[in-house]
């Protein structure tokens, strides 16, 4: 979506840019309004804009990389805007062909990063329960202190953390919020397609694959059975078995070793067909695109995890309405009686005829009064020219007259 030519030279995302996608999954149909936002630390302000304008955000992180400064920039933004973030940890390739781990490496790598991930989301949610919880004990505390102005005060901050439930605001492969990726070379993946596929072929219920996909589970083949402890009894985990193995094994075919009998054997299991301009090609990433991009393409594993994770415009909170209808300096109850009917409007957001239209200012420019359009010069169009050239005619033709009139009067002059 880098369609300015100082982002394509620069190959990186300067300024927001939106798009409509239409996806269907089944018999249901969603219609998503997409921003891409800058990732780069200068440019924050684009990332503010985008986040009030959002039901939800996907936040990219390098698999290389790992949390950078502007990540939990943009976490912060999304929480204190109260809209829900999904994961994608984005640029596993580089893992295999740059740092050249090996699957069990890689999963530990993915599982550092998640934790890294979750512990700035659990830091803002520490922040604003012990924020609130300070709120109320002051006002308390004023109360209490009133008779005896030198009574010491002492506050538990750990108070109201353990009898709040959090689970639901991490990421979680298990839980459906993160999808693996590699965009360069088109293929992405969240637990519930590998839990999937592998619930036919062993024989164990998807609901059970899709809780121990991710974690220290092993699988005792014998059995069967899925147990717990991978990392004790020195086992693979179920995500390095079934998954990070397959994935190294196209790379190491298609990018690595250039195997063609291991490359057909591969595509033949997968039931893939790859166009033969393809598998020809002099650079193996090409052909390693077409083969991962039709067994793990990564739209549709980007846009199930949003339409399934992420609010549709119906499950708006009244809460971020009203942050959005005024600012931190202005109370909502401050405004008139008809601007606060409006996030009724805000909530049913009906399409209808009778629904009035309301427009929301994200960005606001300063620009000098000459710039704007009804003061700049345009071109003339055919009919203003064709006026504008009678118009000199005529004059001409008037100062003629002029003229005329003034040389017969001089000449009756000189006769009289």
């Amino acid at each position: 979506m880098d369609c300015r030519e100082d982002e394509q030279l620069r190959g990186i995302t300067m300024k927001s840019s939106a798009i409509a996608l239409h996806y269907t999954n089944g018999e249901e149909e969603f219609l998503i309004n997409l921003i891409d936002s800058p990732g780069h630390v200068d440019f924050s302000s684009e990332v503010s804009t985008a986040v009030r304008l959002c039901d939800g955000a996907i936040v990219l992180v390098d698999a290389v990389e790992g949390v950078c400064p502007q990540t939990h920039t943009v976490l912060q933004q999304a929480w204190l805007e109260g809209i829900k973030p999904c994961l994608v940890i984005n640029k596993i390739d580089r893992l295999i062909t740059e740092l050249q781990y090996t699957p069990t490496e890689a999963y530990y790598r993915l599982q550092d990063l998640l934790e890294q991930v979750n512990a700035i989301t659990g830091g803002l949610f520490t922040s604003e329960l012990m924020e609130a919880a300070a709120n109320s004990k002051d006002i308390g505390s004023r109360a209490d202190t009133q008779g005896d102005k030198e009574e010491e005060v002492m506050y538990d901050w750990s108070d109201g953390l353990d009898e709040t439930d959090d689970s639901a605001l991490y990421f979680s492969p298990e839980a459906g919020n993160v999808v693996f990726a590699s965009a360069l070379d088109g293929w992405g993946f969240g637990v519930s397609h590998f839990a999937e596929l592998y619930s036919k072929k062993l024989g164990i219920r998807q609901e059970v694959l899709q809780r121990t996909l991710w974690g220290n589970f092993y699988l005792n083949s014998k059995a069967k059975r899925i147990f717990r402890g991978a990392t004790a009894k020195a086992k693979k985990p179920l995500f390095v078995q079934f998954v990070l193995d397959n994935i190294w094994a196209v790379y190491d075919a298609v990018v690595l070793q250039r195997d063609k009998t291991k490359i057909e054997k591969i595509v033949g299991s997968l039931g893939l067909k790859i166009p033969a301009r393809d598998s020809r090609h002099t650079d193996p990433r090409v052909h390693l695109a077409a083969i991962c991009s039709q067994w793990l393409p990564l739209a549709p594993a980007v846009l199930a995890m949003a339409t399934s994770h992420l609010p549709s415009p119906l499950q708006l909170e009244p809460s971020r309405v009203e942050r959005l209808m005024c600012s931190t300096a202005q109370s909502f109850d401050s405004f008139p009686v008809q601007t606060q009917q409006l996030s009724r409007d805000f909530l049913v957001c009906s399409s209808s005829e009778d629904a009035p239209t309301i427009g929301f200012v994200s960005k606001l420019f300063c620009v000098d009064h000459s710039m704007l359009p009804q003061n700049q010069s345009r071109p003339l169009t055919m009919e203003e020219i064709a006026k504008r050239r009678a118009a000199v005619k005529q004059r001409l033709k008037d100062q003629e007259n002029l003229s005329s009139t003034g040389e017969s009067e001089k000449e009756r002059e000189r006769e009289s």
